[in-house]
């Protein structure tokens, strides 16, 4: 099963299940084969800005 990352700045999660078809990211795209220009699409983030949840962390969702 593929890692969810998290935007630190806003809180998204970015599920590679679902991809970001807005931003041309089709479901199935691991984070790590986003292109490095893509940003968060709530609140503009740069990749670098996410990091991987941690397997049984709680997102408090």
């Amino acid at each position: 099963m593929a890692s969810k990352w998290i935007c630190e700045m806003c809180g998204l999660i970015y599920d590679p299940e679902e991809g970001d078809p807005d931003s041309g990211i089709p479901p199935g795209t691991p984070f790590e084969d986003i292109p490095d220009d893509w940003m968060c699409p709530i609140c503009g983030a740069e990749k670098a800005d996410f990091r991987e949840v941690q397997p049984g962390e709680d997102l408090d969702l």
